[in-house]
């Protein structure tokens, strides 16, 4: 999945599927999980915060079932 780099002092990349509704998060640990159902919306309104980080933390991590790939 193509992700965009971000500046987050937490996470590195962020992907997004819309026909899955896939998200995928690299982290700069370089963790990358992909979380499942997550709304396009959802996509949009991280990648438009003034934090990726704290909107990750608040409205994501916890919310949707994720799997690790790296």
């Amino acid at each position: 999945m193509y992700r965009i780099p971000v500046s987050s002092s937490d996470l590195n990349s962020v992907g997004y599927d819309p026909k899955t509704g896939t998200l995928e998060i690299e982290f700069h640990s370089g963790g990358v999980y992909q979380y499942s159902g997550v709304p396009e919306e959802v996509f949009t309104q991280l990648m438009s915060a003034a934090s990726h980080g704290k909107f990750f933390y608040a409205h994501i991590k916890n919310i949707y079932p994720y799997v690790r790939l790296g």
